[in-house]
């Protein structure tokens, strides 16, 4: 099994790319906070995917990086509220990264919970 064939890892990487693409038009100011920090966490929640896949050998460890990755997505959608509600997103950017975001949860809740499926 590829981790590039995982359906969470796509979203995932998809996600991080479009917040990739919306954040370079976040203030200079923010270079060293908000941005990095918003492409930082949203990137981790993939590679964390990647990860993931090197330790299915191990039920507990592939959970265990799987939970890093969820925790990575909720760093992202914290980092989304504030960029909204500084103004740098618009309420449709906002929603469509949000929604992404949740589903890339959904993904990584059911790779926990139905982690023989996976390894």
């Amino acid at each position: 099994m590829k981790f590039q064939d995982l359906l969470a890892y796509k979203r995932s990487f998809e996600l991080a790319m479009y917040i990739f693409k919306i954040s370079k038009s976040f203030p200079k100011e923010e270079q060293y906070s908000l941005t990095d920090q918003i492409r930082r966490s949203s990137r981790s929640v993939a590679v964390n995917i990647a990860e993931a896949t090197r330790k299915r050998r191990y039920e507990k460890h592939f959970i265990s990086k799987l939970t890093d990755s969820d925790a990575e997505n909720a760093e992202t959608q914290g980092w989304l509220e504030f960029a909204y509600a500084c103004e740098y997103l618009k309420k449709d950017e906002f929603d469509f990264l949000t929604e992404k975001s949740n589903e890339v949860g959904k993904l990584l809740n059911y790779m926990m919970n139905n982690p023989d499926k996976f390894l």
